[in-house]
């Protein structure tokens, strides 16, 4: 029998079709127009040990999932329906190819997605604790046999579940919890059986009531006891396209916490997906990693497509840098770049694909079918130098340029040198210039082609490289020159002219804990005396906030604004900064920031450079 047809509109992509009722509808939040955003709102969660206390994740995880062949509807995939690729057979395939030819890179997990406890019509399975077991038919062996499996490999086992008690597993309320005298799954969930996570797939379960956390023990000991290293907990929230109180699962997520560590076994607790950055300090204080996106997956003929899937990455990904850290990690999803026929890209846009997971430091893990990675692939998920950046410690490279088709994306490495990658988002070739003002120095720097392993030599100033459409570059760069020198103009001087509804507002984390805000419809920043020695160009360090990716016009001396994009900073709250070009002559300058007809980040200060 052929499992239910998988959604269609691109909204609804992540859907894993845990939920197969007709009609089923995923409510998609709009824009939000607010000139500010509200401040990020955390709680305190309870026995939650800190970002990297249990050992885990001290590095990205590396290795293989197999929920992107489940979705593909390429030629021989899924020949016995949707989602049909999940089975034993090819899991014992998928970690055969990764040992052999991945491990020796660090690759070494093999985790098995959505449906291992579901038939090919999608019935699911459970034991007589309310808690999912193996569907005979994909895995005959039974989930213990395929992890240890997988373990003589000298690989780790990954698991997945869906957040909640799922309705399937609710047996009218009246199944046992595992190992308790007089609990059972009525006990466990509100009583008017509200639903929660992505596909309103389960019941929302009640933490107030003792018997609630006994039950995510159980299943915590379950997945423990069979050997898995790995856990993938799906449709969390807020987030996965849903908010409101039925679908804030920040208790679920400390609860697996609590239940894996009572378990004695290290397991990874990698959550998923598109969480709200609003409640980042939750997640990083009870998971090991956090999907920050939607699925990259196209649910199309191969694997990802570039405009429906790979690039909203970098748009999305900027805001999260700040989160990420041993014991942590920021999750952009699943790698398919190891087959030109299969994943549907570019040479071009499968080198900028890898380059963007490695300087994230996302977790790099293959959905390829690994037995038919090509040559060039291959040589992709296996550069030491491009792996090096992703697993060696610092901070995830963010970008240090405006967001535009045209990009640069930077991190500082313990060495002194930095990572630097340029990045063209058109549709049609274009050069990219990284400025080494833009780093933090003048002068000289020599320069290593990461990708090609090629030693290119000393630049002054920059570096520009001409990039074919959605192409990329990877380099590092080792500053010769001096540390740049700056002035600072602070945006809430009494010195500056604001108009509309700019007005100054308080700011912890900016410089002198003040910025402007409210920089909509109209409002305008200007700075009324910039001065420079020189007539120029000039790259200005604007320190802003963004609760989002926003664009605000700049110009000099009364000239006419260009439109610049600035990405996310992780919240209102948060100070962050990127290099805007502007022209100024010698003397004193004005600089104006105008919002024109839309909503412009925060403003904190600019450093102008002394030349």
């Amino acid at each position: 029998m052929r499992s239910p047809t998988r959604p269609a509109a691109r909204s609804l992509r992540s859907a894993l079709v845990l939920a197969v009722t007709a009609g089923l509808a995923i409510a998609v939040p709009t824009a939000q127009a607010a000139p500010s955003g509200a401040p990020a709102v955390t709680t305190t969660v309870a026995d939650a040990a800190g970002p990297g206390e249990d050992g885990l994740a001290q590095k990205p995880y590396m290795g293989w999932s197999s929920w992107s062949l489940q979705t593909t509807s390429y030629p021989g995939v899924n020949p016995d329906g949707n989602y049909s690729y999940l089975t034993e057979a090819n899991v014992n395939k998928q970690t055969d190819a990764l040992a052999s030819k991945l491990k020796k890179y660090g690759y070494e997990y093999i985790n098995i997605d959505a449906g291992w406890w579901r038939g090919w019509d999608w019935t699911p399975e459970f034991d007589g604790y309310g808690r999912q077991q193996a569907d005979k038919e994909r895995f005959p062996s039974g989930m213990k046999a395929v992890a240890d499996r997988i373990h003589g490999k000298g690989l780790k086992a990954g698991i997945y579940l869906p957040v909640g008690l799922e309705k399937e597993g609710y047996g009218e309320g009246k199944l046992p919890i595992w190992n308790t005298d007089d609990c059972t799954t009525g006990d466990i969930v509100y009583s008017d059986l509200r639903t929660t996570n992505g596909w309103d797939s389960s019941y929302k379960i009640d933490f107030s009531k003792p018997c609630a956390q006994k039950y995510i023990d159980s299943q915590a000991q379950l997945i423990a006891d069979w050997g898995y290293d790995f856990l993938k907990l799906d449709g969390v929230g807020p987030g996965s396209f849903k908010s409101g109180d039925n679908y804030d699962n920040r208790a679920d997520v400390a609860a697996w916490q609590k239940a894996i560590r009572s378990t004695g076994r290290p397991i990874h607790l990698e959550i998923s997906w598109s969480l709200d950055i609003n409640y980042a300090k939750d997640w990083k204080a009870t998971s090991n990693g956090w999907r920050v996106d939607t699925d990259v997956e196209c649910y199309c003929n191969t694997l990802v497509s570039w405009e429906n899937s790979v690039e909203d990455r970098w748009r999305d990904t900027p805001g999260w840098t700040r989160y990420a850290g041993p014991g942590g990690w920021n999750d952009l999803d699943s790698i398919n770049v190891g087959s030109a026929a299969m994943s549907g890209l570019t040479k071009a846009e499968r080198q900028s694909y890898m380059t963007l997971w490695a300087i994230a430091k996302s977790p790099l893990f293959s959905g390829d079918d690994l037995t038919r990675i090509d040559d060039y692939g291959l040589s992709l998920m296996t550069n030491r130098d491009v792996l090096k950046i992703n697993q060696q410690p610092g901070r995830p490279a963010k970008p240090v340029t405006p967001v535009g088709d045209e990009q640069v994306w930077a991190s500082l490495n313990p060495d002194g040198s930095y990572t630097v990658a340029l990045f063209n988002q058109g549709d049609s070739p274009s050069p990219v210039t990284a400025d080494w003002s833009a780093l933090g120095f003048t002068g000289q720097a020599s320069v290593r082609d990461v990708w090609n392993s090629e030693n290119l030599g000393r630049y002054k100033d920059g570096i520009t490289q001409a990039l074919p459409a959605h192409g990329s570059r990877l380099f590092t760069v080792t500053p010769q020159g001096p540390a740049l020198k700056t002035t600072a103009y602070e945006a809430e001087s009494p010195d500056n002219v604001l108009t509309g509804s700019a007005s100054v507002a308080d700011c912890a984390e900016c410089s002198g804990t003040k910025k402007v805000g409210n920089l909509y419809l109209g409002a305008t920043l200007q700075f009324t005396d910039v001065v420079v020695k020189r007539a120029g160009r000039y790259l200005i360090n604007v320190a802003y906030t963004s609760g989002d990716p926003r664009s605000i016009g700049v110009s000099a001396n009364g000239k006419a604004p260009v439109a610049t994009a600035f990405p996310s900073t992780g919240g209102w709250g948060a100070a962050d900064t990127i290099s805007v070009p502007v022209t100024l002559k010698a003397g004193s300058n004005t600089v104006t920031f105008d919002s024109g007809t839309g909503y412009s980040p925060d403003i904190d200060r600019i450093d102008v450079p002394l030349l």
